[in-house]
């Protein structure tokens, strides 16, 4: 990857549905040789495709946090598998750092949001956990 590429590739995170040839513009290149690097960094997989930015007030979202989840023993694996099924869980991700499995939830209030805590705390082999309420995001 050169640095047309990265720059195409910081054009099209600030908006992918620009025109082929807007981009050829910017980029100072043709435009077939921007397509052909479209076409390269798709079949490489580096662009995996083309995603759609709400405006985070867009879309009711509810209470959205991250939980850190410590697990007792050597059994990540099966509370993974409870959590993977969860309907309030919109990822899981394993760390490095105190704990096992942080996770993503989301809630459509806080009162929902705190059957949700309840739920996954009762999952077997949950030791502990600590929430952390997510109040705006910011995008890079």
């Amino acid at each position: 990857m050169d640095n047309v590429d990265r720059e195409l590739i910081s054009l099209l995170r600030d908006n992918a549905r620009i025109p082929v040839m807007t981009l050829a513009r910017k980029l100072k290149v043709a435009r077939a040789t921007v397509q052909n690097r479209l076409a390269r960094l798709e079949a490489q997989g580096v662009i995996m495709g083309y995603t759609l930015r709400l405006q985070s007030d867009a879309i009711e979202q509810g209470v959205r946090a991250i939980t850190g989840i410590g697990i007792s023993g050597h059994h990540a694996a099966e509370v993974r598998r409870a959590l993977r099924g969860h309907p309030n869980v919109v990822a899981i991700h394993t760390t490095n750092g105190r704990w096992d499995l942080l996770a993503e939830l989301r809630a459509e209030s806080l009162e929902a949001f705190d059957k949700v805590l309840n739920s996954i705390r009762s999952i077997p082999h949950i030791e502990n956990t600590e929430t952390s309420i997510l109040l705006s995001t910011y995008k890079m």
